[in-house]
């Protein structure tokens, strides 16, 4: 296999140059137009960088769910989950953390570059509570850097098409992988069947 080692190799291979549309989309703030996509996503997948290397974990909610505070900076709390904290624990480690949004039924997407930190304000806390429940965290990100990003890859992957949806009975279940990698001591069909009430009870 050839590998590629030096940048003027990849861009040799990478022509015609960027067209100006690809380049002049990039802003240092955020934009009322890109204000208006932020308000319109419930999804995100959130990328982070640590020792250990580096990390992506999605993260979705109602629609603008991530909050424009001003023309530098978002915040988006951290909803209950597996107490993993994989995300979090990069952040406080190393600050450069990235955000690309997506918008069901669009195939436009959007992504915010900048570097992020945690804040446990209790009115901004409360400010973020669903259902009377307050996130433990809230993600802070102050923008470098945002632009979107154009519909090729949702054209490509038909991901918004209901006739290209996949049947999850075909897919293997959470309880499945976990009955499989454990030998049968965590997960199985228990697993399954209790999940749904458990994420309702849960979810906030």
């Amino acid at each position: 296999m050839t590998r590629i080692s030096s940048i003027a190799e990849l861009e040799a291979i990478y022509l015609p140059a960027p067209a100006p549309a690809s380049m002049v989309k990039v802003s240092t703030s955020i934009t009322p137009h890109y204000r208006t996509l932020i308000a319109a996503s419930p999804f995100a997948a959130l990328a982070t960088a640590g020792p250990e290397g580096l990390d992506c974990s999605p993260r979705g909610d109602r629609p603008g769910f991530v909050r424009v505070h001003d023309e530098k900076t978002l915040m988006m709390p951290d909803r209950r989950g597996n107490n993993r904290i994989d995300s979090l624990k990069n952040i406080i480690r190393d600050p450069r953390c990235a955000l690309l949004f997506l918008i069901p039924g669009s195939g436009t997407t959007l992504r915010a570059n900048g570097r992020a930190h945690l804040s446990v304000d209790p009115d901004l806390l409360e400010s973020f509570a669903v259902e009377e429940k307050a996130p433990r965290t809230v993600i802070v990100l102050e923008v470098d850097e945002i632009y979107f990003q154009c519909a090729r890859a949702i054209i490509r992957s038909e991901l918004w098409n209901p006739e290209r949806h996949i049947d999850p009975a075909t897919l293997p279940t959470p309880g499945e992988i976990l009955a499989a990698m454990t030998a049968n001591q965590v997960g199985g069909e228990t697993y399954d069947k209790s999940w749904p009430e458990r994420a309702k009870q849960t979810m906030w």
